[in-house]
């Protein structure tokens, strides 16, 4: 009809149901976290089974030299080769972002896959949320974790709540969510903040921090993959200083399984991200001039963290740069504790803020603060 406007179309379709109608009604009420092999309540978690498992294992295949941000971008080079209805959005991240970790997507996969939001996290993240709805694959990019707060409420009202609410009748499982994330020391307030304790304490999203390019890229491929909404916080710090072998094609590094990096039997220090490194320093340290056995774990996620690995310690350290008031460390204290004071164990954590961790080089304050611990 003349002057009429034609509908408007999207290629993909309105819901994605999962699992299918027909079994809805026999499944109710539902986690808000979906697993493979459901029911599951809250947060025991069952093992995330992946293609590969990467864990201090050699990977087959061609690999390439590169840094954390060259990993970012190979992991969103293969999602988006691999599935087309895959599409990532943010502030410039069509001319490669301001860390360049979507450098060439645009012109390799065109303006309408790899493009432009306005300045509106809010809006990057309901818009996220509306086209994982659909069935498409969302990737989102929040320019720095400091500017993550305007999008507070769609990410914990909204798309960490659509598979509860509804009954498991439509969820926004397929958004990911990525942000630079933490100090460089020269940041300021809004380019600086370590905001992952915010929702460490919201079901229904998981909350992923690597430490180097190899783990990058194939958590950033596991949180893509998984059936829940992620947040991929990048260390920025170390987008350029971190360099690696990195396996060209796609490979997975499970979700919710921590690593541990170093053997130790006196004392357990738990780090993620950028932080791991500084353990590494203080475990050594610890060694040499300490005669003290360390274990360091990198707990990689922080929501839903690997419970089985954490809470076997009884002497424990963790480091972090979020806030220490009700940081990130508090939902893991609470499920640290009733598992030790069952078996009668002495459990002592001390936060270790990021202005702290300066101090860590003054060996007086490690040898007491060490001896403390372990005593």
């Amino acid at each position: 009809m003349p002057g009429s406007c034609s509908p408007l179309r999207f290629p993909y379709p309105l819901l994605h149901l999962h699992p299918p109608p027909s079994a809805l009604f026999h499944s109710l009420p539902s986690p808000l976290l979906h697993f493979p092999h459901p029911p599951f309540h809250h947060f025991p978690h069952p093992p995330y089974t992946a293609p590969l498992r990467l864990n201090n294992v050699s990977v087959a295949g061609q690999t390439q030299k590169m840094n954390l941000f060259q990993s970012i971008t190979s992991a969103l080079d293969n999602t988006l080769s691999r599935d087309p209805t895959a599409v990532i959005f943010g502030e410039d991240v069509a001319f490669g972002g301001v860390f360049r970790c979507t450098v060439g997507l645009r012109d390799k996969y065109g303006k309408d896959r790899v493009f432009n939001t306005p300045l509106c996290e809010q809006g990057i993240v309901g818009f996220g949320i509306g086209v994982a709805v659909t069935g498409a694959t969302a990737i989102a990019e929040i320019q720095f974790a400091d500017y993550i707060f305007p999008a507070f409420d769609q990410i914990v009202n909204e798309a960490a709540k659509y598979r509860y609410r509804s009954g498991d009748l439509f969820n926004c499982g397929s958004l990911t969510i990525r942000a630079p994330w933490g100090c460089v020391g020269h940041g300021g307030l809004y380019h600086s903040q370590s905001p992952e304790a915010f929702f460490a304490h919201c079901p229904g999203i998981k909350v992923v921090i690597p430490r180097s390019p190899l783990q990058a890229k194939g958590l950033l491929l596991s949180c893509i993959e998984d059936k829940n909404p992620c947040i991929f916080f990048e260390p920025k710090i170390l987008y350029r200083a971190a360099v690696e072998q990195v396996p060209v094609e796609p490979y997975y590094i499970p979700l919710s399984q921590a690593e541990v990096l170093q053997e130790g039997s006196d004392v357990t220090l738990v780090a993620w991200g950028t932080q791991v490194h500084v353990i590494r320093e203080v475990a050594t340290m610890a060694q040499e001039k300490l005669g003290v056995s360390c274990e360091v774990i990198d707990l990689k996620t922080i929501l839903p963290w690997d419970t089985e690995a954490v809470c076997k310690v009884n002497r424990m350290l963790e480091n972090h740069f979020s806030p220490h008031v009700s940081g990130s460390l508090s939902p893991l204290l609470a499920s640290i504790g009733p598992w030790n004071l069952v078996g009668i164990i002495f459990v002592c954590v001390i936060f270790l803020c990021h202005s702290m961790v300066t101090v860590l080089s003054n060996y007086r304050w490690v040898k007491t603060f060490v001896t403390w611990l372990i005593c």
